[in-house]
């Protein structure tokens, strides 16, 4: 397992060292110890959750407030993602900067994403199975949200606006200077 810095602080990409032969192949996908010896977080998780989507759909920008913010582990087992962390903490130096990377069932990485992040990803593929490790539990009364189009934030999503597929809690959430988060 590879650890790579971002230009975000404390987020980081994961690339797994894939064992392959005639037989198919073999990675260890996570390893607590080796992560926090490399990064100095926290590796440990609690909740896993598994999303099946269709091509244009865009879930996010998602976050967990105050004692019940989560860091997330996330791939993707089958299909193609853009997946985006946006720095939320108001005290970072990188504030309010975004980064995204193509997360795919082929190339295996995974990104973390820490406390105090927001995340969206967009789907690239005709489906996609996307994963993510949570350290914290859910609390729906802890959600927080930023509007996924926010011209402050300009991101990216590697899908036309007018494709994007929304739910309607993600197409009317906040803007970024109202700081839901």
């Amino acid at each position: 397992m590879k650890i790579k810095e971002t230009p975000l602080k404390d987020c980081y990409i994961i690339e797994p060292t894939i064992f392959e032969d005639d037989r198919g192949y073999f990675f260890e996908k996570f390893n607590e110890k080796k992560f926090e010896e490399l990064t100095g977080m926290n590796g440990h998780f609690v909740q896993d959750n598994i999303s099946k989507s269709s091509y244009g759909v865009l879930r996010g920008i998602h976050l967990q407030k105050g004692e019940h913010a989560q860091a997330k582990l996330v791939s993707c087992l089958e299909g193609k993602v853009w997946d985006v962390a946006v720095d939320l903490r108001e005290d970072s130096p990188t504030f309010g900067q975004w980064f995204g990377i193509e997360l795919t069932a082929e190339n295996k990485t995974q990104l973390y994403v820490p406390r105090g992040f927001g995340h969206g990803f967009s789907v690239l593929s005709e489906t996609a199975v996307f994963a993510y490790k949570c350290d914290n539990f859910y609390n729906k009364e802890s959600e927080g949200s930023v509007k996924y189009n926010d011209p402050d934030l300009n991101i990216n999503w590697k899908i036309a606006d007018g494709e994007a597929v929304l739910s309607e809690k993600d197409e009317n959430a906040p803007g970024f200077k109202e700081k839901n988060f």
